[in-house]
């Protein structure tokens, strides 16, 4: 059986604990997602403690991914992630009992004395925010509460199309990232197969007029699709991703504002030619799509 360590200090509970484990279930009476029906349950979130935050670190930087790469952000990192996918470079803010806890108070005024001046936007990141998606919820609400106007991002792997929709109202940016198999973002084809749709769930909500959670109505999330692929990539893999995207936004003019294919970086990065027929492969699907590498580590940035 596999345990991940729980984190109980008054925000998150998770784990992977057998099905029939009722202790565990009964003790925390909280399964809210259902990974594997027939071997393993999550339970992330206990609902009567929403007042405390796990930050493995706050910094600015220039966002190195995506479509607003270059511009000065700063970067809220959660702890907390329950996949392991090779290419992570923020393995240390993994483990839900890394970092500090904070107050969502003490949060807040951590966010204000970090702003810069001229700051773009807030990257909550992690780990995977949406581990804490409360948390992040509130923390976003904060930043568009300051006169400064300053964005919000959420850089998620997207894994939980409910605990997405509770945040966006809250977001004024979001990359939905489609993991493919290689990555070893999970372990089976069950498991994998379920993500996709997690995700394209999320595609769903963001490229939406209506907000989803708590009946909110709000202008639409700029949105883009994010692929990160290795030399062990298949570009079938990537031009199925893309046809099953289009499908979630045809017939909505400027649903997503970009699609990128982010190649890993170091020994497993796939060469010129292969990212060349992934670009092909998308393009006729879908025509803004870019290769972008991590800036920030080719800059020496954090």
């Amino acid at each position: 059986m596999r345990i991940y360590q729980i984190y109980d200090a008054g925000f998150v509970l998770f784990g992977l604990f057998e099905k029939n484990t009722t202790k565990y279930t009964l003790v925390f009476n909280h399964v809210l997602y259902d990974l594997l029906s027939d071997k393993f349950v999550y339970i992330l979130q206990r609902r009567s403690i929403l007042s405390k935050v796990r930050l493995y670190e706050i910094f600015t930087s220039v966002e190195g991914e995506g479509i607003l790469y270059g511009t000065k952000t700063l970067f809220v990192r959660l702890a907390g992630c329950p996949f392991t996918c090779f290419y992570c470079d923020t393995t240390d803010a993994l483990a839900l009992d890394s970092g500090t806890e904070y107050t969502i108070k003490d949060a807040t005024k951590l966010i204000d004395e970090s702003l810069q001046d001229h700051t773009y936007k807030v990257n909550f990141t992690g780990g995977d925010p949406l581990v804490q998606h409360r948390a992040v919820a509130q923390l976003a609400q904060h930043v568009h509460s300051k006169k400064e106007n300053i964005l919000t991002y959420l850089e998620s792997s997207c894994f939980d199309s409910e605990r997405f929709a509770f945040v966006l109202p809250h977001i004024d940016i979001a990359k939905i990232e489609f993991k493919t198999r290689d990555s070893e973002f999970t372990s089976t084809e069950q498991q994998h197969q379920k993500m996709t749709e997690q995700a394209l769930l999320c595609l769903k909500h963001a490229t939406s007029v209506n907000d989803y959670a708590e009946g909110k109505n709000k202008t639409a999330t700029t949105t883009y699709i994010k692929i990160v692929a290795s030399s062990k990539t298949a570009v079938s893999e990537i031009q199925d991703l893309a046809s099953k995207i289009l499908d979630v936004v045809s017939g909505c003019d400027g649903a997503i504002s970009g699609f990128v294919i982010q190649p890993v970086y170091g020994k497993s990065a796939p060469n010129l030619a292969l990212l060349l027929e992934m670009y092909d492969a998308i393009r006729p699907i879908y025509a803004d799509v870019r290769v972008v590498p991590q800036l920030h580590k080719l800059i020496g940035a954090p």
